[in-house]
């Protein structure tokens, strides 16, 4: 098996592997090895190495959000009112408590965090907002924007 140039790096066919994988998790080392033009076993080794390297962090199920009901996705910014670390440690541990924020990230500019929240509809999602997120430590405004179409939403 060739490796990488240098420690860390990917060559042309740990990318493969890695991009083949992005779009089907459940391919089988059988079809995975065809797509990437290596035989099963090296196919199988690199596997392996980008998983103990932690480049893949395990497989999922990608869900289909319309098929759940949930067709309203919202961007919501978070002001803080303390940003001292452990103000940030107790809002992080609380948002991970909501199931309807998909994704939170904190940002540097005007605003601490934004979160990308998916419900139902803009109903639910005004409840979600009052009840749960406007809840959350230290919070001291928010403010809304909503999805009108999503043009490309798949993760890295």
């Amino acid at each position: 098996m060739a490796k990488a140039t240098i420690a860390g790096e990917l060559d042309a066919f740990d990318r493969k592997i890695v991009d083949a994988l992005a779009d089907d998790g459940r391919m089988s080392i059988t079809d995975l090895s065809e797509k990437v033009g290596l035989s099963k076993t090296p196919c199988q080794i690199r596997l392996k190495r980008l998983v103990d390297e932690g480049y893949i962090t395990g497989f999922r199920a990608t869900l289909n959000p319309q098929k759940f009901g949930l067709d309203h996705i919202a961007f919501t910014e978070v002001k803080l009112s303390d940003t001292r670390e452990k103000a940030l440690d107790e809002f992080n541990t609380a948002v991970k408590k909501l199931r309807e924020v998909e994704e939170c990230h904190m940002i540097a500019g005007s605003f601490d965090y934004l979160l990308k929240v998916r419900t139902a509809d803009i109903r639910r999602y005004r409840i979600v907002l009052g009840e749960k997120i406007s809840a959350l430590p230290h919070v001291a405004s928010t403010s809304t924007f909503v999805v009108m179409q999503s043009v490309k939403d798949k993760g890295f």
